[in-house]
């Protein structure tokens, strides 16, 4: 496939990764320096990503219209689903680990920067956003340059100007967490009830070949073609065997997220 609309001087897009003719991928002025792009994405209509050095991982899908720009580096881990109207800002700078959601119309910003400081306005300023693995921004939210740590969340049309805590979530315009109210986004579960779940999965798929659920990085064999799901550290053996990226297709987005062995 031709990426016309891609201009990078270094450029890596991965199998089966979809870019919409209209969507555009540049640098601040001119090519960027490095788009990474993984394998089995999706980046849609009248998407703009706007960076000098970004980084997207496999099965991450963004929805139209989004806006990602800045100066420093953009990095999303895998799995990632990005809503449509959604803005990203990395001028100073953005990290989103993986397994993210970031609901439609949401707006994530690493600065403040407006008003005359001549004058002697007070805001000006550019920090890094530091999303961890496993978040979720519901919709319509909108972030400052905060460090959000895993499995924390911002209900629909939260304003979030403070740090999130693990596995806290929040709400709220300034967002406050209201876990000590309605729980936590995860709870805990074993490693059993995680295999049992997975192969039940996997018969509810419909195709076994040559995929394995397993409990233990020890029950994998990385020499052979055998694409394992190992639920104890959620990684898999990728493949990219035809049956193994349907069974990801399936069990996206919320049935089950994994990430690849590096």
């Amino acid at each position: 496939m031709n990426y016309n609309n891609v201009r990078a001087d270094n450029l890596v897009i991965g199998k089966n990764t979809f870019i919409e003719p209209n969507a555009t991928i540049r640098g601040v002025n001119g090519n960027a320096k490095n788009i990474v792009i993984g394998d089995n994405c999706y980046i849609g209509n009248d998407v703009q990503i706007i960076c000098d050095d970004f980084k997207l991982g496999d099965y991450s899908k963004i929805q139209h219209h989004t806006n990602i720009h800045g100066y420093l580096p953009c990095k999303i881990g895998h799995n990632a689903w990005i809503g449509q109207y959604t803005i990203i800002d990395s001028i100073g700078g953005t990290t989103i680990g993986n397994n993210c959601g970031i609901g439609a119309h949401s707006q994530l910003w690493s600065h403040i920067k407006y008003g005359d400081t001549l004058e002697g306005c007070r805001f000006l300023s550019e920090k890094p956003m530091k999303i961890g693995s496993d978040v979720w921004f519901v919709g319509h939210c909108i972030i400052s340059p905060i460090d959000a740590e895993d499995k924390s969340m911002a209900m629909v049309g939260s304003v979030v100007t403070k740090d999130m805590k693990y596995n806290e979530i929040y709400a709220g315009s300034p967002a406050k967490s209201i876990s000590d109210k309605i729980g936590f986004q995860f709870n805990e579960v074993s490693i059993l009830d995680k295999f049992e779940k997975m192969k039940y999965y996997l018969n509810e798929f419909g195709n076994a070949a040559s995929i394995r659920i397993v409990m233990s990085i020890d029950d994998i064999n990385f020499e052979d073609e055998i694409s394992y799901f190992d639920v104890s550290s959620r990684k898999y053996k990728k493949c990219l065997t035809q049956n193994e990226v349907s069974f990801m297709k399936f069990l996206l987005p919320a049935k089950a997220k994994f990430i690849p062995f590096e």
